[in-house]
Order: C-alpha cells, then sequence, then structure tokens
C-alpha cells in the first residue's frame, strides 16, 4: 500500500522517432525510452542518428541499449557491442540508458549492469539507468524479488520497468504492489516503474499500488487495433489524463 505521502508516477512513453519524442511531449511525458521495431522485436537498440534526432527535441531521452532480440545472457562479443553503444548514446545527448543482463543463476547480473552504468556515467555523470522488462524474466524464474531489488540497487540501477512478472500490469498488479514494499525495505534507491500493456482502465490500480511511474507505447492492443510502431495520441492522452486523475493516493 502507497504512504501517506504518495504521489502521482511519471509518465514515460516508447517511442522510435521524432515523431514520437514530440507526441510524448504534448500529452505531458516526463521523458522517453527511444527504441527500435517494437512491434517485431519488443525493442532494439536504435540508430545512433536517430538518437541524435530525438535528443534535439528536449524532452529527456533513454535510449533502449539491446543488440538483438532472444533472451539476456549475452556472450563477451555481443557485451562489448553493449558497451560501446551505451557510450555512444550518450554522447549523442541520450541522459539515460535502458538495460538488462541476466546473470547465470537467473537474477539480474550485478557486475554486467555496474559496468554499463559506470560507461555511460563516465560519459555523462547524471546519467540515469533503467533495468527493463528482462527483470520480467528474473520473476517469472522463481528467483526471490527482494534480493533481485538489492542487486538493481548494488549495480547503480535508478528505476527497474516490470508488469510484475506476468504478461502484463493487470495480471501482475498485486506483484507490483509487493515491490514498492520490498523495495522501500531492501533497495530504496530503486524506483518501480510498471511497463506492459498499460491501459486507461488500469492506471487508478497502478497509481494505488505506489509504483513511481508508468511506461507505456500507446499503442492499443486487441480485436482491430493496428499493429504499429507508432504511438496512438488518443490512446497516450488517455493514459495521460487516468494518471492525473488517479493521484495522489494515501
Amino acid at each position: 500500500m502507497a504512504g501517506p505521502l504518495a504521489t502521482v508516477p511519471v509518465l514515460e512513453l516508447a517511442v522510435e522517432g521524432v515523431s514520437g519524442v514530440r507526441l510524448a511531449a504534448s500529452v505531458g511525458a516526463a521523458r522517453v525510452e527511444l527504441c527500435a521495431a517494437l512491434s517485431e522485436t519488443e525493442g532494439i537498440t536504435p540508430s545512433i542518428g536517430t538518437v541524435a534526432q530525438a535528443c534535439e527535441i528536449g524532452l529527456p531521452v533513454h535510449v533502449l541499449v539491446r543488440p538483438r532480440s532472444g533472451d539476456f545472457t549475452y556472450s563477451a562479443a555481443e557485451f562489448d557491442v553493449l558497451e560501446r553503444d551505451v557510450v555512444a548514446v550518450i554522447r549523442a545527448g541520450a541522459v539515460g540508458i535502458v538495460v538488462g543482463v541476466i546473470a547465470a543463476d537467473g537474477g539480474p547480473d550485478v557486475r554486467a549492469t555496474r559496468r554499463l552504468a559506470a560507461a555511460a556515467r563516465e560519459q555523462y555523470p547524471a546519467a540515469e539507468v533503467t533495468f527493463h522488462r528482462a527483470f520480467d524474466t528474473v520473476l517469472a524464474s522463481g528467483f526471490d524479488a527482494a534480493e533481485a531489488l538489492r542487486r538493481l540497487a548494488e549495480s547503480g540501477v535508478d528505476r527497474v520497468l516490470t508488469s510484475g512478472g506476468a504478461t502484463d500490469c493487470a495480471a501482475g498488479l498485486a506483484t507490483l504492489g509487493e515491490l514498492v514494499a520490498l523495495g522501500r525495505e531492501h533497495a530504496p534507491s530503486v524506483q518501480v516503474m510498471a511497463g506492459g500493456g498499460v491501459t486507461p482502465e488500469i492506471v487508478p490500480a497502478l497509481v494505488r499500488s505506489g509504483v513511481h511511474a508508468v511506461h507505456t507505447s500507446a499503442r492499443p492492443r486487441g480485436l482491430g487495433a493496428a499493429r504499429t510502431d507508432q504511438p496512438d495520441l488518443a490512446f497516450a492522452r488517455s493514459i495521460a489524463t487516468a494518471l492525473t486523475l488517479g493521484g495522489p493516493v494515501s
């Protein structure tokens, strides 16, 4: 349950380019996660040209650094790509990175994540680090949630993007609330950001859960919904409005 000083979660939009950044700014989003190939891969690293162009708009840009689709364990060569891309996107103007590496025991990889965070902050000391929904793979494997959060804090992560280990936030709602509570005890420096299948209808419950932020690609799903990488303005605006109406809470 959220504490008495809980505030309205901020909104983050997942976008693919400059038009998405402009849309995010128009609905009052706090920042964007810049990705490529959302509908095909659930997101991989965008091109440096795309990053540079998106950063010119003025809204904080956090870049997904994921060299391929699939699992979140990487070879030495793949990790080298991750590090190089982290440096490149920060130099191109990004203020944050979005990464996720899983260790052999199924939990967040502290050593690898710490290296990526350090690579970003060597370029820009205030760079923020988000651990993406690889965290849901960690939870789904049965790994202890408190230990997973503790590892993120040890790694220098600022926030974790999660649906509570479920297919979407509606199914993971109870776990999201538990993660917020566990985070206060085991990883107070790590924000919990809810993402995955967010709809305007579930936003009030997400606010009540105490999450710090809500993440959406603003792509309506379900029967009749077009498969597109572009956020839908009306859908994004309705989520932003629901956030405003859904908090603060006690």
